[in-house]
C-alpha cells in the first residue's frame, strides 16, 4: 500500500492555501480585523490555554459546524466580512483544516504559520482555559 504521508498533504495543503505570520495576525487580532479559530483538541487548550477572544472549533468538527446543511452546524456568530484565521499547535493541522474550509468555499481564510507556538512568542494575549 503506497499512501501519501500527512507531511505531503500539508506541503499540498500549504500551496493552495493563505498562511500568515504570528505577527501580522497578532496586529490583525488586535485592531478586530479577523476572527482566530483554535482548532486543537480541548485538552490542550486545558493545558496552555488560548488566544483571548479565539473561537474554539476542534479539527474534527470544523467543517460540520461550519456547514448550515450539517445537522452539526452552530450559529457561531462568525462575522462573515472578517477573514477567518485558523491555527493549531504549530501550524500543520490548521493547514489542512484551512484546505478543507476554502473547498467547501470559504474565501477569507487563513492560517498561522507556526501556530499557537509563534503566537504565544508574538506576545499576544493568552488566557487560561477552564474546564467546565
Amino acid at each position: 500500500m503506497n499512501i501519501k504521508s500527512s507531511q505531503d498533504l500539508v506541503a499540498e495543503a500549504n500551496k493552495s492555501i493563505k498562511t500568515l505570520d504570528a505577527k501580522t495576525v497578532k496586529s490583525m487580532h488586535e485592531k478586530d480585523e479577523c476572527v482566530l479559530i483554535d482548532v486543537r483538541d480541548i485538552r490542550e487548550l486545558w493545558k496552555e490555554g488560548t488566544v483571548k477572544n479565539a473561537k474554539h472549533i476542534p479539527r474534527g468538527m470544523l467543517e460540520f459546524w461550519l456547514d448550515p446543511q450539517s445537522s452539526y452546524y452552530k450559529e457561531s456568530k462568525i462575522d462573515p466580512n472578517k477573514k477567518l484565521v485558523l491555527y493549531c499547535a504549530l501550524g500543520m493541522r490548521s493547514a489542512l483544516a484551512t484546505k478543507s474550509l476554502v473547498d467547501m468555499g470559504f474565501k477569507n481564510v487563513a492560517h498561522v504559520s507556526g501556530g499557537f507556538d509563534a503566537l504565544k512568542q508574538s506576545g499576544i494575549e493568552i488566557v487560561s482555559k477552564e474546564k467546565k
